[in-house]
């Protein structure tokens, strides 16, 4: 008889609760813009956090509920998708320039020869957290692939050749992945150009140019001879190290011909014509670089 009155106490106790959370519920429910479920179908569902939110739900909650939406983008769905979703909502689309993961790194093996041997967990991660790396530069890739686990859309891959991340522009979907995922800070989003054009400083190395050259052949020096064959002033020095303005940069080619180390890379187009014989070229343009370095290197 006691174990009846205890199962039924039980019983109504767990209805009572029920009940109350029921209520409390009821009471205190916040009614869901039915246009978020609209949204969300319209947006690709990569939930990618490229946009800034834990996922597509994120974003589509926040285009509902903002009556300025130029600060909210989708990476992956891109201006079509945007578009779409400010046509649907009445309000004005968000536009950004398309956008392009790469790699400023052109340290591959043969550019860079190993130092000491890495023995850990295969993570850049770790292995950035633990010390400079495998090579003379610290500031170099690692090669482990983080960033190539970090893409949920299978546009970045590591050369086995290289030892260096690749990314394939026509997958890419600028969501930044890949640049959070990377300890070094040697990829970047930049100006997307058309037909996967692009020039670019492949090098984040700010040591001066004697340190460069004998930790990286493909390094920059700093010489500032990029920066003044420029006619767009597209090109810059800062810390020992040139950048160039993918706005300003009109594809020109000068400073790919002008760099001593090869650090500026020519995506998609052919160089222009050297006016130098291609005899020994190689042994030419290693000379200059180590002419440069040093003449850089007693200015300062």
């Amino acid at each position: 008889m006691v174990l009846l009155y205890t199962v039924l106490t039980l019983c109504v106790l767990g209805v009572l609760a029920a009940l109350i959370l029921y209520l409390v519920a009821r009471q205190f429910r916040v009614e869901e813009d039915p246009r978020i479920d609209e949204v969300e179908k319209m947006l690709p569902g990569a939930n990618c956090g490229g946009c800034g939110f834990a996922g597509c739900r994120g974003l589509a909650d926040a285009l509902v509920g903002r009556d300025d939406i130029s600060a909210l983008y989708c990476p992956v769905g891109g201006a079509e998708v945007m578009k779409s979703v400010a046509d649907y909502l009445g309000k004005a689309a968000p536009e950004k320039e398309p956008q392009t993961a790469f790699v400023r790194c052109g340290g591959s093996c043969a550019k860079r020869p190993r130092t000491n041997r890495y023995d850990g967990a295969a993570s850049c991660a770790v292995a950035a957290s633990l010390y400079g790396g495998e090579t003379g530069c610290a500031y170099g890739c690692l090669g482990y692939g983080d960033c190539v686990a970090a893409c949920n859309f299978g546009a970045i891959a590591v050369n086995p050749e290289t030892g260096l991340p690749e990314v394939d522009a026509a997958k890419c979907t600028a969501c930044g992945a890949c640049v959070k995922a990377c300890p070094k800070n040697i990829i970047e989003l930049r100006k997307r150009w058309p037909k996967e054009r692009a020039v670019y400083v492949s090098c984040v190395s700010k040591d001066k140019g004697a340190v460069v050259m004998k930790a990286c052949k493909a390094g920059c020096i700093g010489c500032g001879k990029c920066e003044k064959v420029c006619p767009f002033g597209a090109i810059t020095i800062q810390s020992n190290l040139a950048f160039i303005d993918s706005h300003k940069c009109k594809l020109c080619r000068k400073c790919v011909n002008e760099c001593p180390t090869g650090a500026i890379r020519l995506v998609g187009m052919e160089p222009l014509p050297r006016e130098s014989k291609p005899a020994a070229a190689e042994g030419a343009r290693t000379g200059a670089a180590e002419a440069a370095a040093k003449q850089h290197a007693g200015k300062e």
